[in-house]
Parts: C-alpha cells; sequence; structure tokens
C-alpha cells in the first residue's frame, strides 16, 4: 500500500485553514464567522481552560455536546467490560470530538481526557445543529472533518488487523508526527509515555519499549525536549 494512502488521512490543520476565508452573510442576515464560532465563547459555547488529567466527559455519561480543541491534546479511551482499557484516539488544536451527539446518540462511548494544558470550546447540541442547519459553508467544512475521521478510523482497523505490533508503533508515531510535513524530525507531545503508546498500538509496554530503543539505535527517533520522529522511520511500515 502506497505511503500516500497508508497515514495521509489525518491532516488536522485543514479543518481550521480555510475557514478564514468563509466569513460571510448568514442565514440569519448576520454575518457568520467559524473561527470565532469555534475558537470563542458565545450563544451555547463555552470556553474551557483544561489541564492535564482533566475529563471533558466520561464513557457512559451523557452526550450531550460537541468539543473542538483550540490548542492542545485529548485522547479518547474506552473500557471493556473485563476493565481493559484501550486508546481509540488521539486528538490535538484543530479536531472535533463528542459529534455522535449529533446522530442522537443520548451516551458517550468513550472517556475524553486531557493530555497537556489545553484551551478547548465546548458546543452544545442545539447550537451546533443549528449551526450546521443555516451555515452551508461551515457544513461543508464539518463533513470534511467526519469523513476524514471515518478514512483514518478504517486505516486503523486495517493496520489493527493485519500488521505486526512494530509496524503498528511505526505508523502511530508518523501519524502524531504529521509525517506529510516537509521539516522533519517533527516533534509529538513532550511527555507521551511508552504506557500510552501501547495501548494505542494494542500490545504490551515491554514490546513498545523495546521497539523504541531499536527505532533509536537506527536514527528513526530521538529524544530532546519531546520525542522527535525522522521521516525515515517509514521504511518500517513500507517493509513487507
Amino acid at each position: 500500500m502506497a505511503h500516500e494512502s497508508f497515514l495521509s488521512a489525518g491532516s488536522h490543520a485543514a479543518i481550521l485553514r480555510p475557514l478564514g476565508g468563509m466569513v460571510g452573510e448568514s442565514t440569519r442576515g448576520r454575518p457568520f464567522n467559524p473561527t470565532t464560532f469555534l475558537t470563542q465563547a458565545g450563544d451555547g459555547r463555552t470556553t474551557l481552560r483544561c489541564q492535564r488529567d482533566q475529563i471533558l466527559f466520561a464513557q457512559g455519561g451523557e452526550a450531550n455536546a460537541v468539543f473542538y480543541i483550540v490548542e492542545g491534546w485529548v485522547k479518547l479511551t474506552v473500557v471493556s467490560t473485563e476493565g481493559k482499557e484501550a486508546i481509540v484516539a488521539m486528538l490535538e488544536s484543530g479536531d472535533f470530538f463528542g459529534e455522535a451527539c449529533l446522530a442522537g446518540l443520548r451516551v458517550c462511548t468513550a472517556t475524553a481526557t486531557v493530555l497537556v494544558t489545553s484551551t478547548v470550546v465546548r458546543i452544545d447540541r442545539t447550537t451546533m445543529t443549528r449551526a450546521l442547519h443555516n451555515e452551508p459553508g461551515f457544513s461543508k467544512q464539518f463533513l470534511s472533518h467526519l469523513v476524514t475521521r471515518n478514512v483514518r478510523t478504517q486505516e486503523n482497523l486495517v493496520d489493527q488487523l493485519f500488521n505486526p505490533a512494530e509496524k503498528r508503533l511505526a505508523r502511530t508515531l508518523l501519524l502524531l508526527a504529521h509525517f506529510e510535513r516537509e521539516d522533519n524530525p517533527v516533534p509529538i507531545i513532550p511527555k507521551i509515555s511508552q504506557e500510552t503508546l501501547a495501548k494505542m498500538v494494542g500490545t504490551t509496554r515491554s514490546r513498545v519499549s523495546f521497539f523504541m530503543n531499536r527505532f533509536k539505535k537506527r536514527g528513526f527517533i530521538k529524544y530532546n525536549a519531546g520525542l522527535h520522529v525522522h521521516r525515515s522511520l517509514l521504511n518500517v511500515v513500507l517493509t513487507s
């Protein structure tokens, strides 16, 4: 599988990048600025200044809002009935989450936890629904987000089903580091733990430690004020 299709689904910055040019006349006769809508408090919107390990919503709780990350990182985790926890998504600036409530879901299927000091905007379900209904440009942009998320989910499933742990770890690191950027190595979040990576990849911490040491010896990663990933790590993903 070519690396463009294998890793390309998540250009998160694309969510906000076009919005600056989308300021226009609202269907209600007032100018609608999607950037302002997503980044500032207002009617049905609350700006949250979040600290590390703060829980924004918990699995089994009421699903009644969509969240947008202005700055920072949030992880989504799911716990099975046997108590096993898995990380199903790592989200960053420009990402939405909690959008399932727009489809009628009333119970949260995951727990959202802040990883670093972050700024998140909480948008009530009614407010978000109204904006999507009344603002075609914003609705189109949000649909692009949903399609991107769906493609990424499918790619993650294929990766989990068919690739060994080393390849899954390499792909996870490349995705977190936005390998498509020209500048490299690219820093990931400063203190992502091997335990967190193990939960994302679906393996043990000891296996992650073994592979990370191997990647470091081969020059694929380095530690310097955070974890840095070199584009050459793509060789691990593309090796059959």
